[in-house]
């Protein structure tokens, strides 16, 4: 079977989080992975950085895509935000999910949304390109490495962190909103909630390791 890991350009004024990052352009927004959710707030968290912070929670104050935010805490680089989306706001997890791909990475670029993706096949990165074009977005393909195998031993992954990937993925863990908890994975795995999201952020640091090492590499040279 043949697998692609795909970066993608998304730019549309509906996106989530879109006039935020336009009112404050200093901002660096990245969802952080593997943080979970808090199911009664249905928060989800991301990594902030603003050289003024002010200005960005204005643009979240009219942020149309924007239900409610909190500033969580303070880190050595900026703010770690929980936001919750109005119903109204376009979000592509969904749709990511439903091609049986997995979201390596997020960041915003100015106003538009850099997503590095790993996906079963070229026919689920039409999909995605076909799903742009249909909510207006504008979709632009930066880059397309095919892999091999997306199984154990070619991304190096245990029986066990494959195990919870499969299971969150099937459970709609990776789904934006989120379908299911930390705990509610953690759960069916039949592990306690730390075991979990330790085997989740080891798993997808081995999928970022196999599949985007080299472009990492390539990138920073």
């Amino acid at each position: 079977m043949s697998d692609i890991t795909a970066t993608l350009r998304l730019e549309s004024p509906t996106l989530a989080l879109t006039e935020t990052v336009a009112h404050d352009r200093s901002a660096t927004v990245r969802p952080l992975t593997g943080s979970g959710t808090v199911p009664a707030r249905e928060g989800y968290l991301f990594a902030v950085e603003s050289a003024d912070f002010d200005r960005f929670e204005a643009g979240l104050e009219r942020d149309p895509t924007i239900e409610a935010f909190e500033r969580v805490t303070a880190t050595d680089d900026g703010a770690v935000y929980r936001f919750t989306y109005e119903p109204s706001a376009t979000i592509v997890s969904p749709i990511i999910s439903a091609v049986d791909g997995i979201s390596i990475e997020w960041r915003n670029d100015g106003t538009a949304w850099v997503v590095r993706l790993w996906l079963p096949d070229r026919a689920a990165l039409s999909a995605l390109w076909e799903y742009a074009r249909a909510q207006g977005i504008e979709c632009t393909i930066r880059r397309v490495t095919d892999r091999t195998e997306p199984s154990g031993p070619a991304l190096g992954l245990t029986d066990a962190q494959r195990e919870a990937l499969t299971t969150a993925l099937a459970m709609g863990y990776f789904e934006e909103p989120r379908a299911a908890s930390l705990t509610e994975v953690a759960d069916e795995l039949g592990i306690s909630q730390p075991a979990a999201g330790g085997r989740l952020r080891r798993g997808v640091k081995r999928i970022l390791t196999s599949t985007i090492g080299d472009d990492l590499t390539e990138e920073s040279a």
